[in-house]
């Protein structure tokens, strides 16, 4: 698929986009279902996605589209896309080579809150 092909199949998805034209994607691990990272994506970015076969996400901070592991080499290879129920939010699963975290770990996801009905106990690394 090209990119004016994928462009016109984005479009047709009819994806409901945040305030500034983003969706959230969910990052998650083909294999062990680990979720890696949770990124955004514009329609561009979700298109380049489905031509390179790597994710391409939009920055929000920079205000540009970047490709993960472009500079570090800690790709992301696209095995599976799908949409939720409302087209709001994007599940990607990924084949990771290397840390999907920009801090050099596995997964975004490494803080867990200890708590109880009533209080929050600790902050604790897993």
């Amino acid at each position: 698929m090209n990119f004016e092909d994928a462009k016109k199949y984005v479009d047709g998805l009819n994806l409901k986009l945040d305030k500034n034209g983003l969706l959230p994607a969910i990052i998650q691990d083909v294999e062990n279902k680990q979720v890696l990272m949770l990124a955004y994506m514009s329609p561009e970015s979700l298109a380049l996605t489905l031509v390179e076969g790597r994710t391409c996400f939009w920055s929000r901070s920079r205000q540009e589209l970047w490709r993960k592991g472009e500079t570090s080499g800690h790709r992301q290879n696209v095995k599976t896309i799908a949409l939720d129920c409302d087209r709001d939010t994007l599940l990607i699963e990924v084949e990771q080579v290397g840390a999907a975290c920009h801090k050099g770990t596995r997964t975004c996801f490494t803080d867990a809150l200890e708590f109880d009905e009533k209080n929050i106990l600790s902050e604790k690394g897993i």
